[in-house]
């Protein structure tokens, strides 16, 4: 397997390359869970992996509650669906709690607290209402709660941990939380080894070929809680390759399609948003980045956190978006200059993303 086969697995399997999905819901499914405090690019990321949709479907199936947005993981904001927010909750939890425990000590946050801003949050929200953050910091404060803003951040992430809050309709630009249990009614709890098993077969089927230390940084599990993830994979459904000293694993399926992935019907080019699972799914990013390409000041190591334009699977320049009255206009830098069929291509990515957002 070379780069290239690499490049063109994952951009099928990402359903970047050719999408088999029709609708926002079903993107965030697929992928299990999407990187998303970056909100207005997130959407992007959804909008990226469908044949043509608006940012204003991906907003409404948000705040239809067909797409959730919590903190899960590493842990950081992340798209996921109704479906699948309490097995992924409560598998992260314990590591996140772990990952917070100092940060709340410093800001003299304790069990006790948490307990009674929880009480309130819950009542405050019964009967399916939504509120924003700083309305539920009034809430608080109606009970002799004072917090600053980092302190009700731990709070809100705390209640998101217990499965008691996720996100609500938006109301005009804020974001709100509203009851788990409103939103999320059909969510079910796994086993830890069934979550582990369910975690890493949707992981390695829409984003293979990755390694286990991908799956391990991605999902900010422990490297053998990784593992045991991986394990329990059904062989005959997934298959491992080596490249060089590394071990991929993948779909077999994928495997049946080489023929078609190296024609010319794959979409290989991009205006790719910043935190996109392109990039954020794998720790080892050296099949789509080369530092020495890349123009001073721009991250060695994370590139990936930035808006990158990705020319035939890999990274070539960075864009921009900019809002001028009602117009979305693009800003683009190439690392290098571009032939005319590159020309040609990033015109047709720029067009993409202008007809995603225009209606918003």
């Amino acid at each position: 397997m070379k780069p290239a086969d690499i490049i063109n697995y994952r951009l099928y399997n990402q359903q970047i390359g050719e999408t088999r999905l029709d609708k926002p819901e079903e993107v965030v499914n697929w992928m299990v869970a999407m990187q998303a405090q970056e909100y207005s690019m997130a959407k992007w990321a959804i909008g990226l992996r469908l044949k043509d949709t608006t940012e204003t479907e991906v907003e409404k199936a948000y705040n239809e509650g067909l797409i959730l947005r919590t903190h899960l993981m590493r842990p950081t904001w992340h798209f996921v669906s109704p479906e699948d927010i309490r097995w992924l909750t409560e598998l992260s939890a314990p590591r996140i709690r772990q990952a917070m425990a100092y940060y709340e000590r410093e800001l003299n946050l304790d069990s006790k607290l948490f307990s009674k801003c929880s009480d309130i949050i819950g009542r405050s929200l019964e009967d399916g209402g939504h509120m924003t953050r700083n309305a539920l910091s009034e809430e608080l404060e109606k009970h002799n709660i004072k917090l600053d803003g980092l302190q009700m951040g731990h709070v809100m992430m705390n209640a998101e941990t217990e499965c008691l809050v996720t996100s609500g309709p938006r109301e005009g630009k804020q974001f709100t939380y509203a009851l788990f249990n409103s939103r999320a009614p059909q969510s079910k709890s796994l086993s830890k080894e069934e979550a582990l098993y369910e975690l890493g077969s949707r992981y390695f089927r829409s984003r293979g070929p990755a390694t286990l230390k991908d799956f391990s940084v991605w999902s900010g599990l422990s490297i053998t809680d990784a593992k045991k993830g991986e394990s329990m994979l059904d062989t005959t459904v997934f298959a491992k390759t080596q490249v060089g000293d590394a071990t991929y694993i993948l779909h077999r399926e994928t495997l049946d399609k080489v023929t078609e992935l190296s024609s010319e019907k794959i979409q290989r080019d991009f205006l790719m948003p910043d935190y996109d699972e392109y990039g954020m799914s794998y720790i080892d990013r050296s099949a789509i980045y080369d530092p020495s390409k890349a123009p001073a000041g721009m991250s060695r190591d994370n590139p990936v956190f930035n808006r990158l334009i990705i020319l035939d699977g890999v990274i070539e320049g960075g864009w921009k978006r900019i809002l001028k009255g009602k117009s979305v206009l693009v800003e683009t830098s190439p690392f290098k200059t571009l032939n005319k069929k590159q020309t040609s291509e990033l015109e047709k990515m720029v067009k993409r993303f202008q007809k995603f957002s225009a209606h918003h």
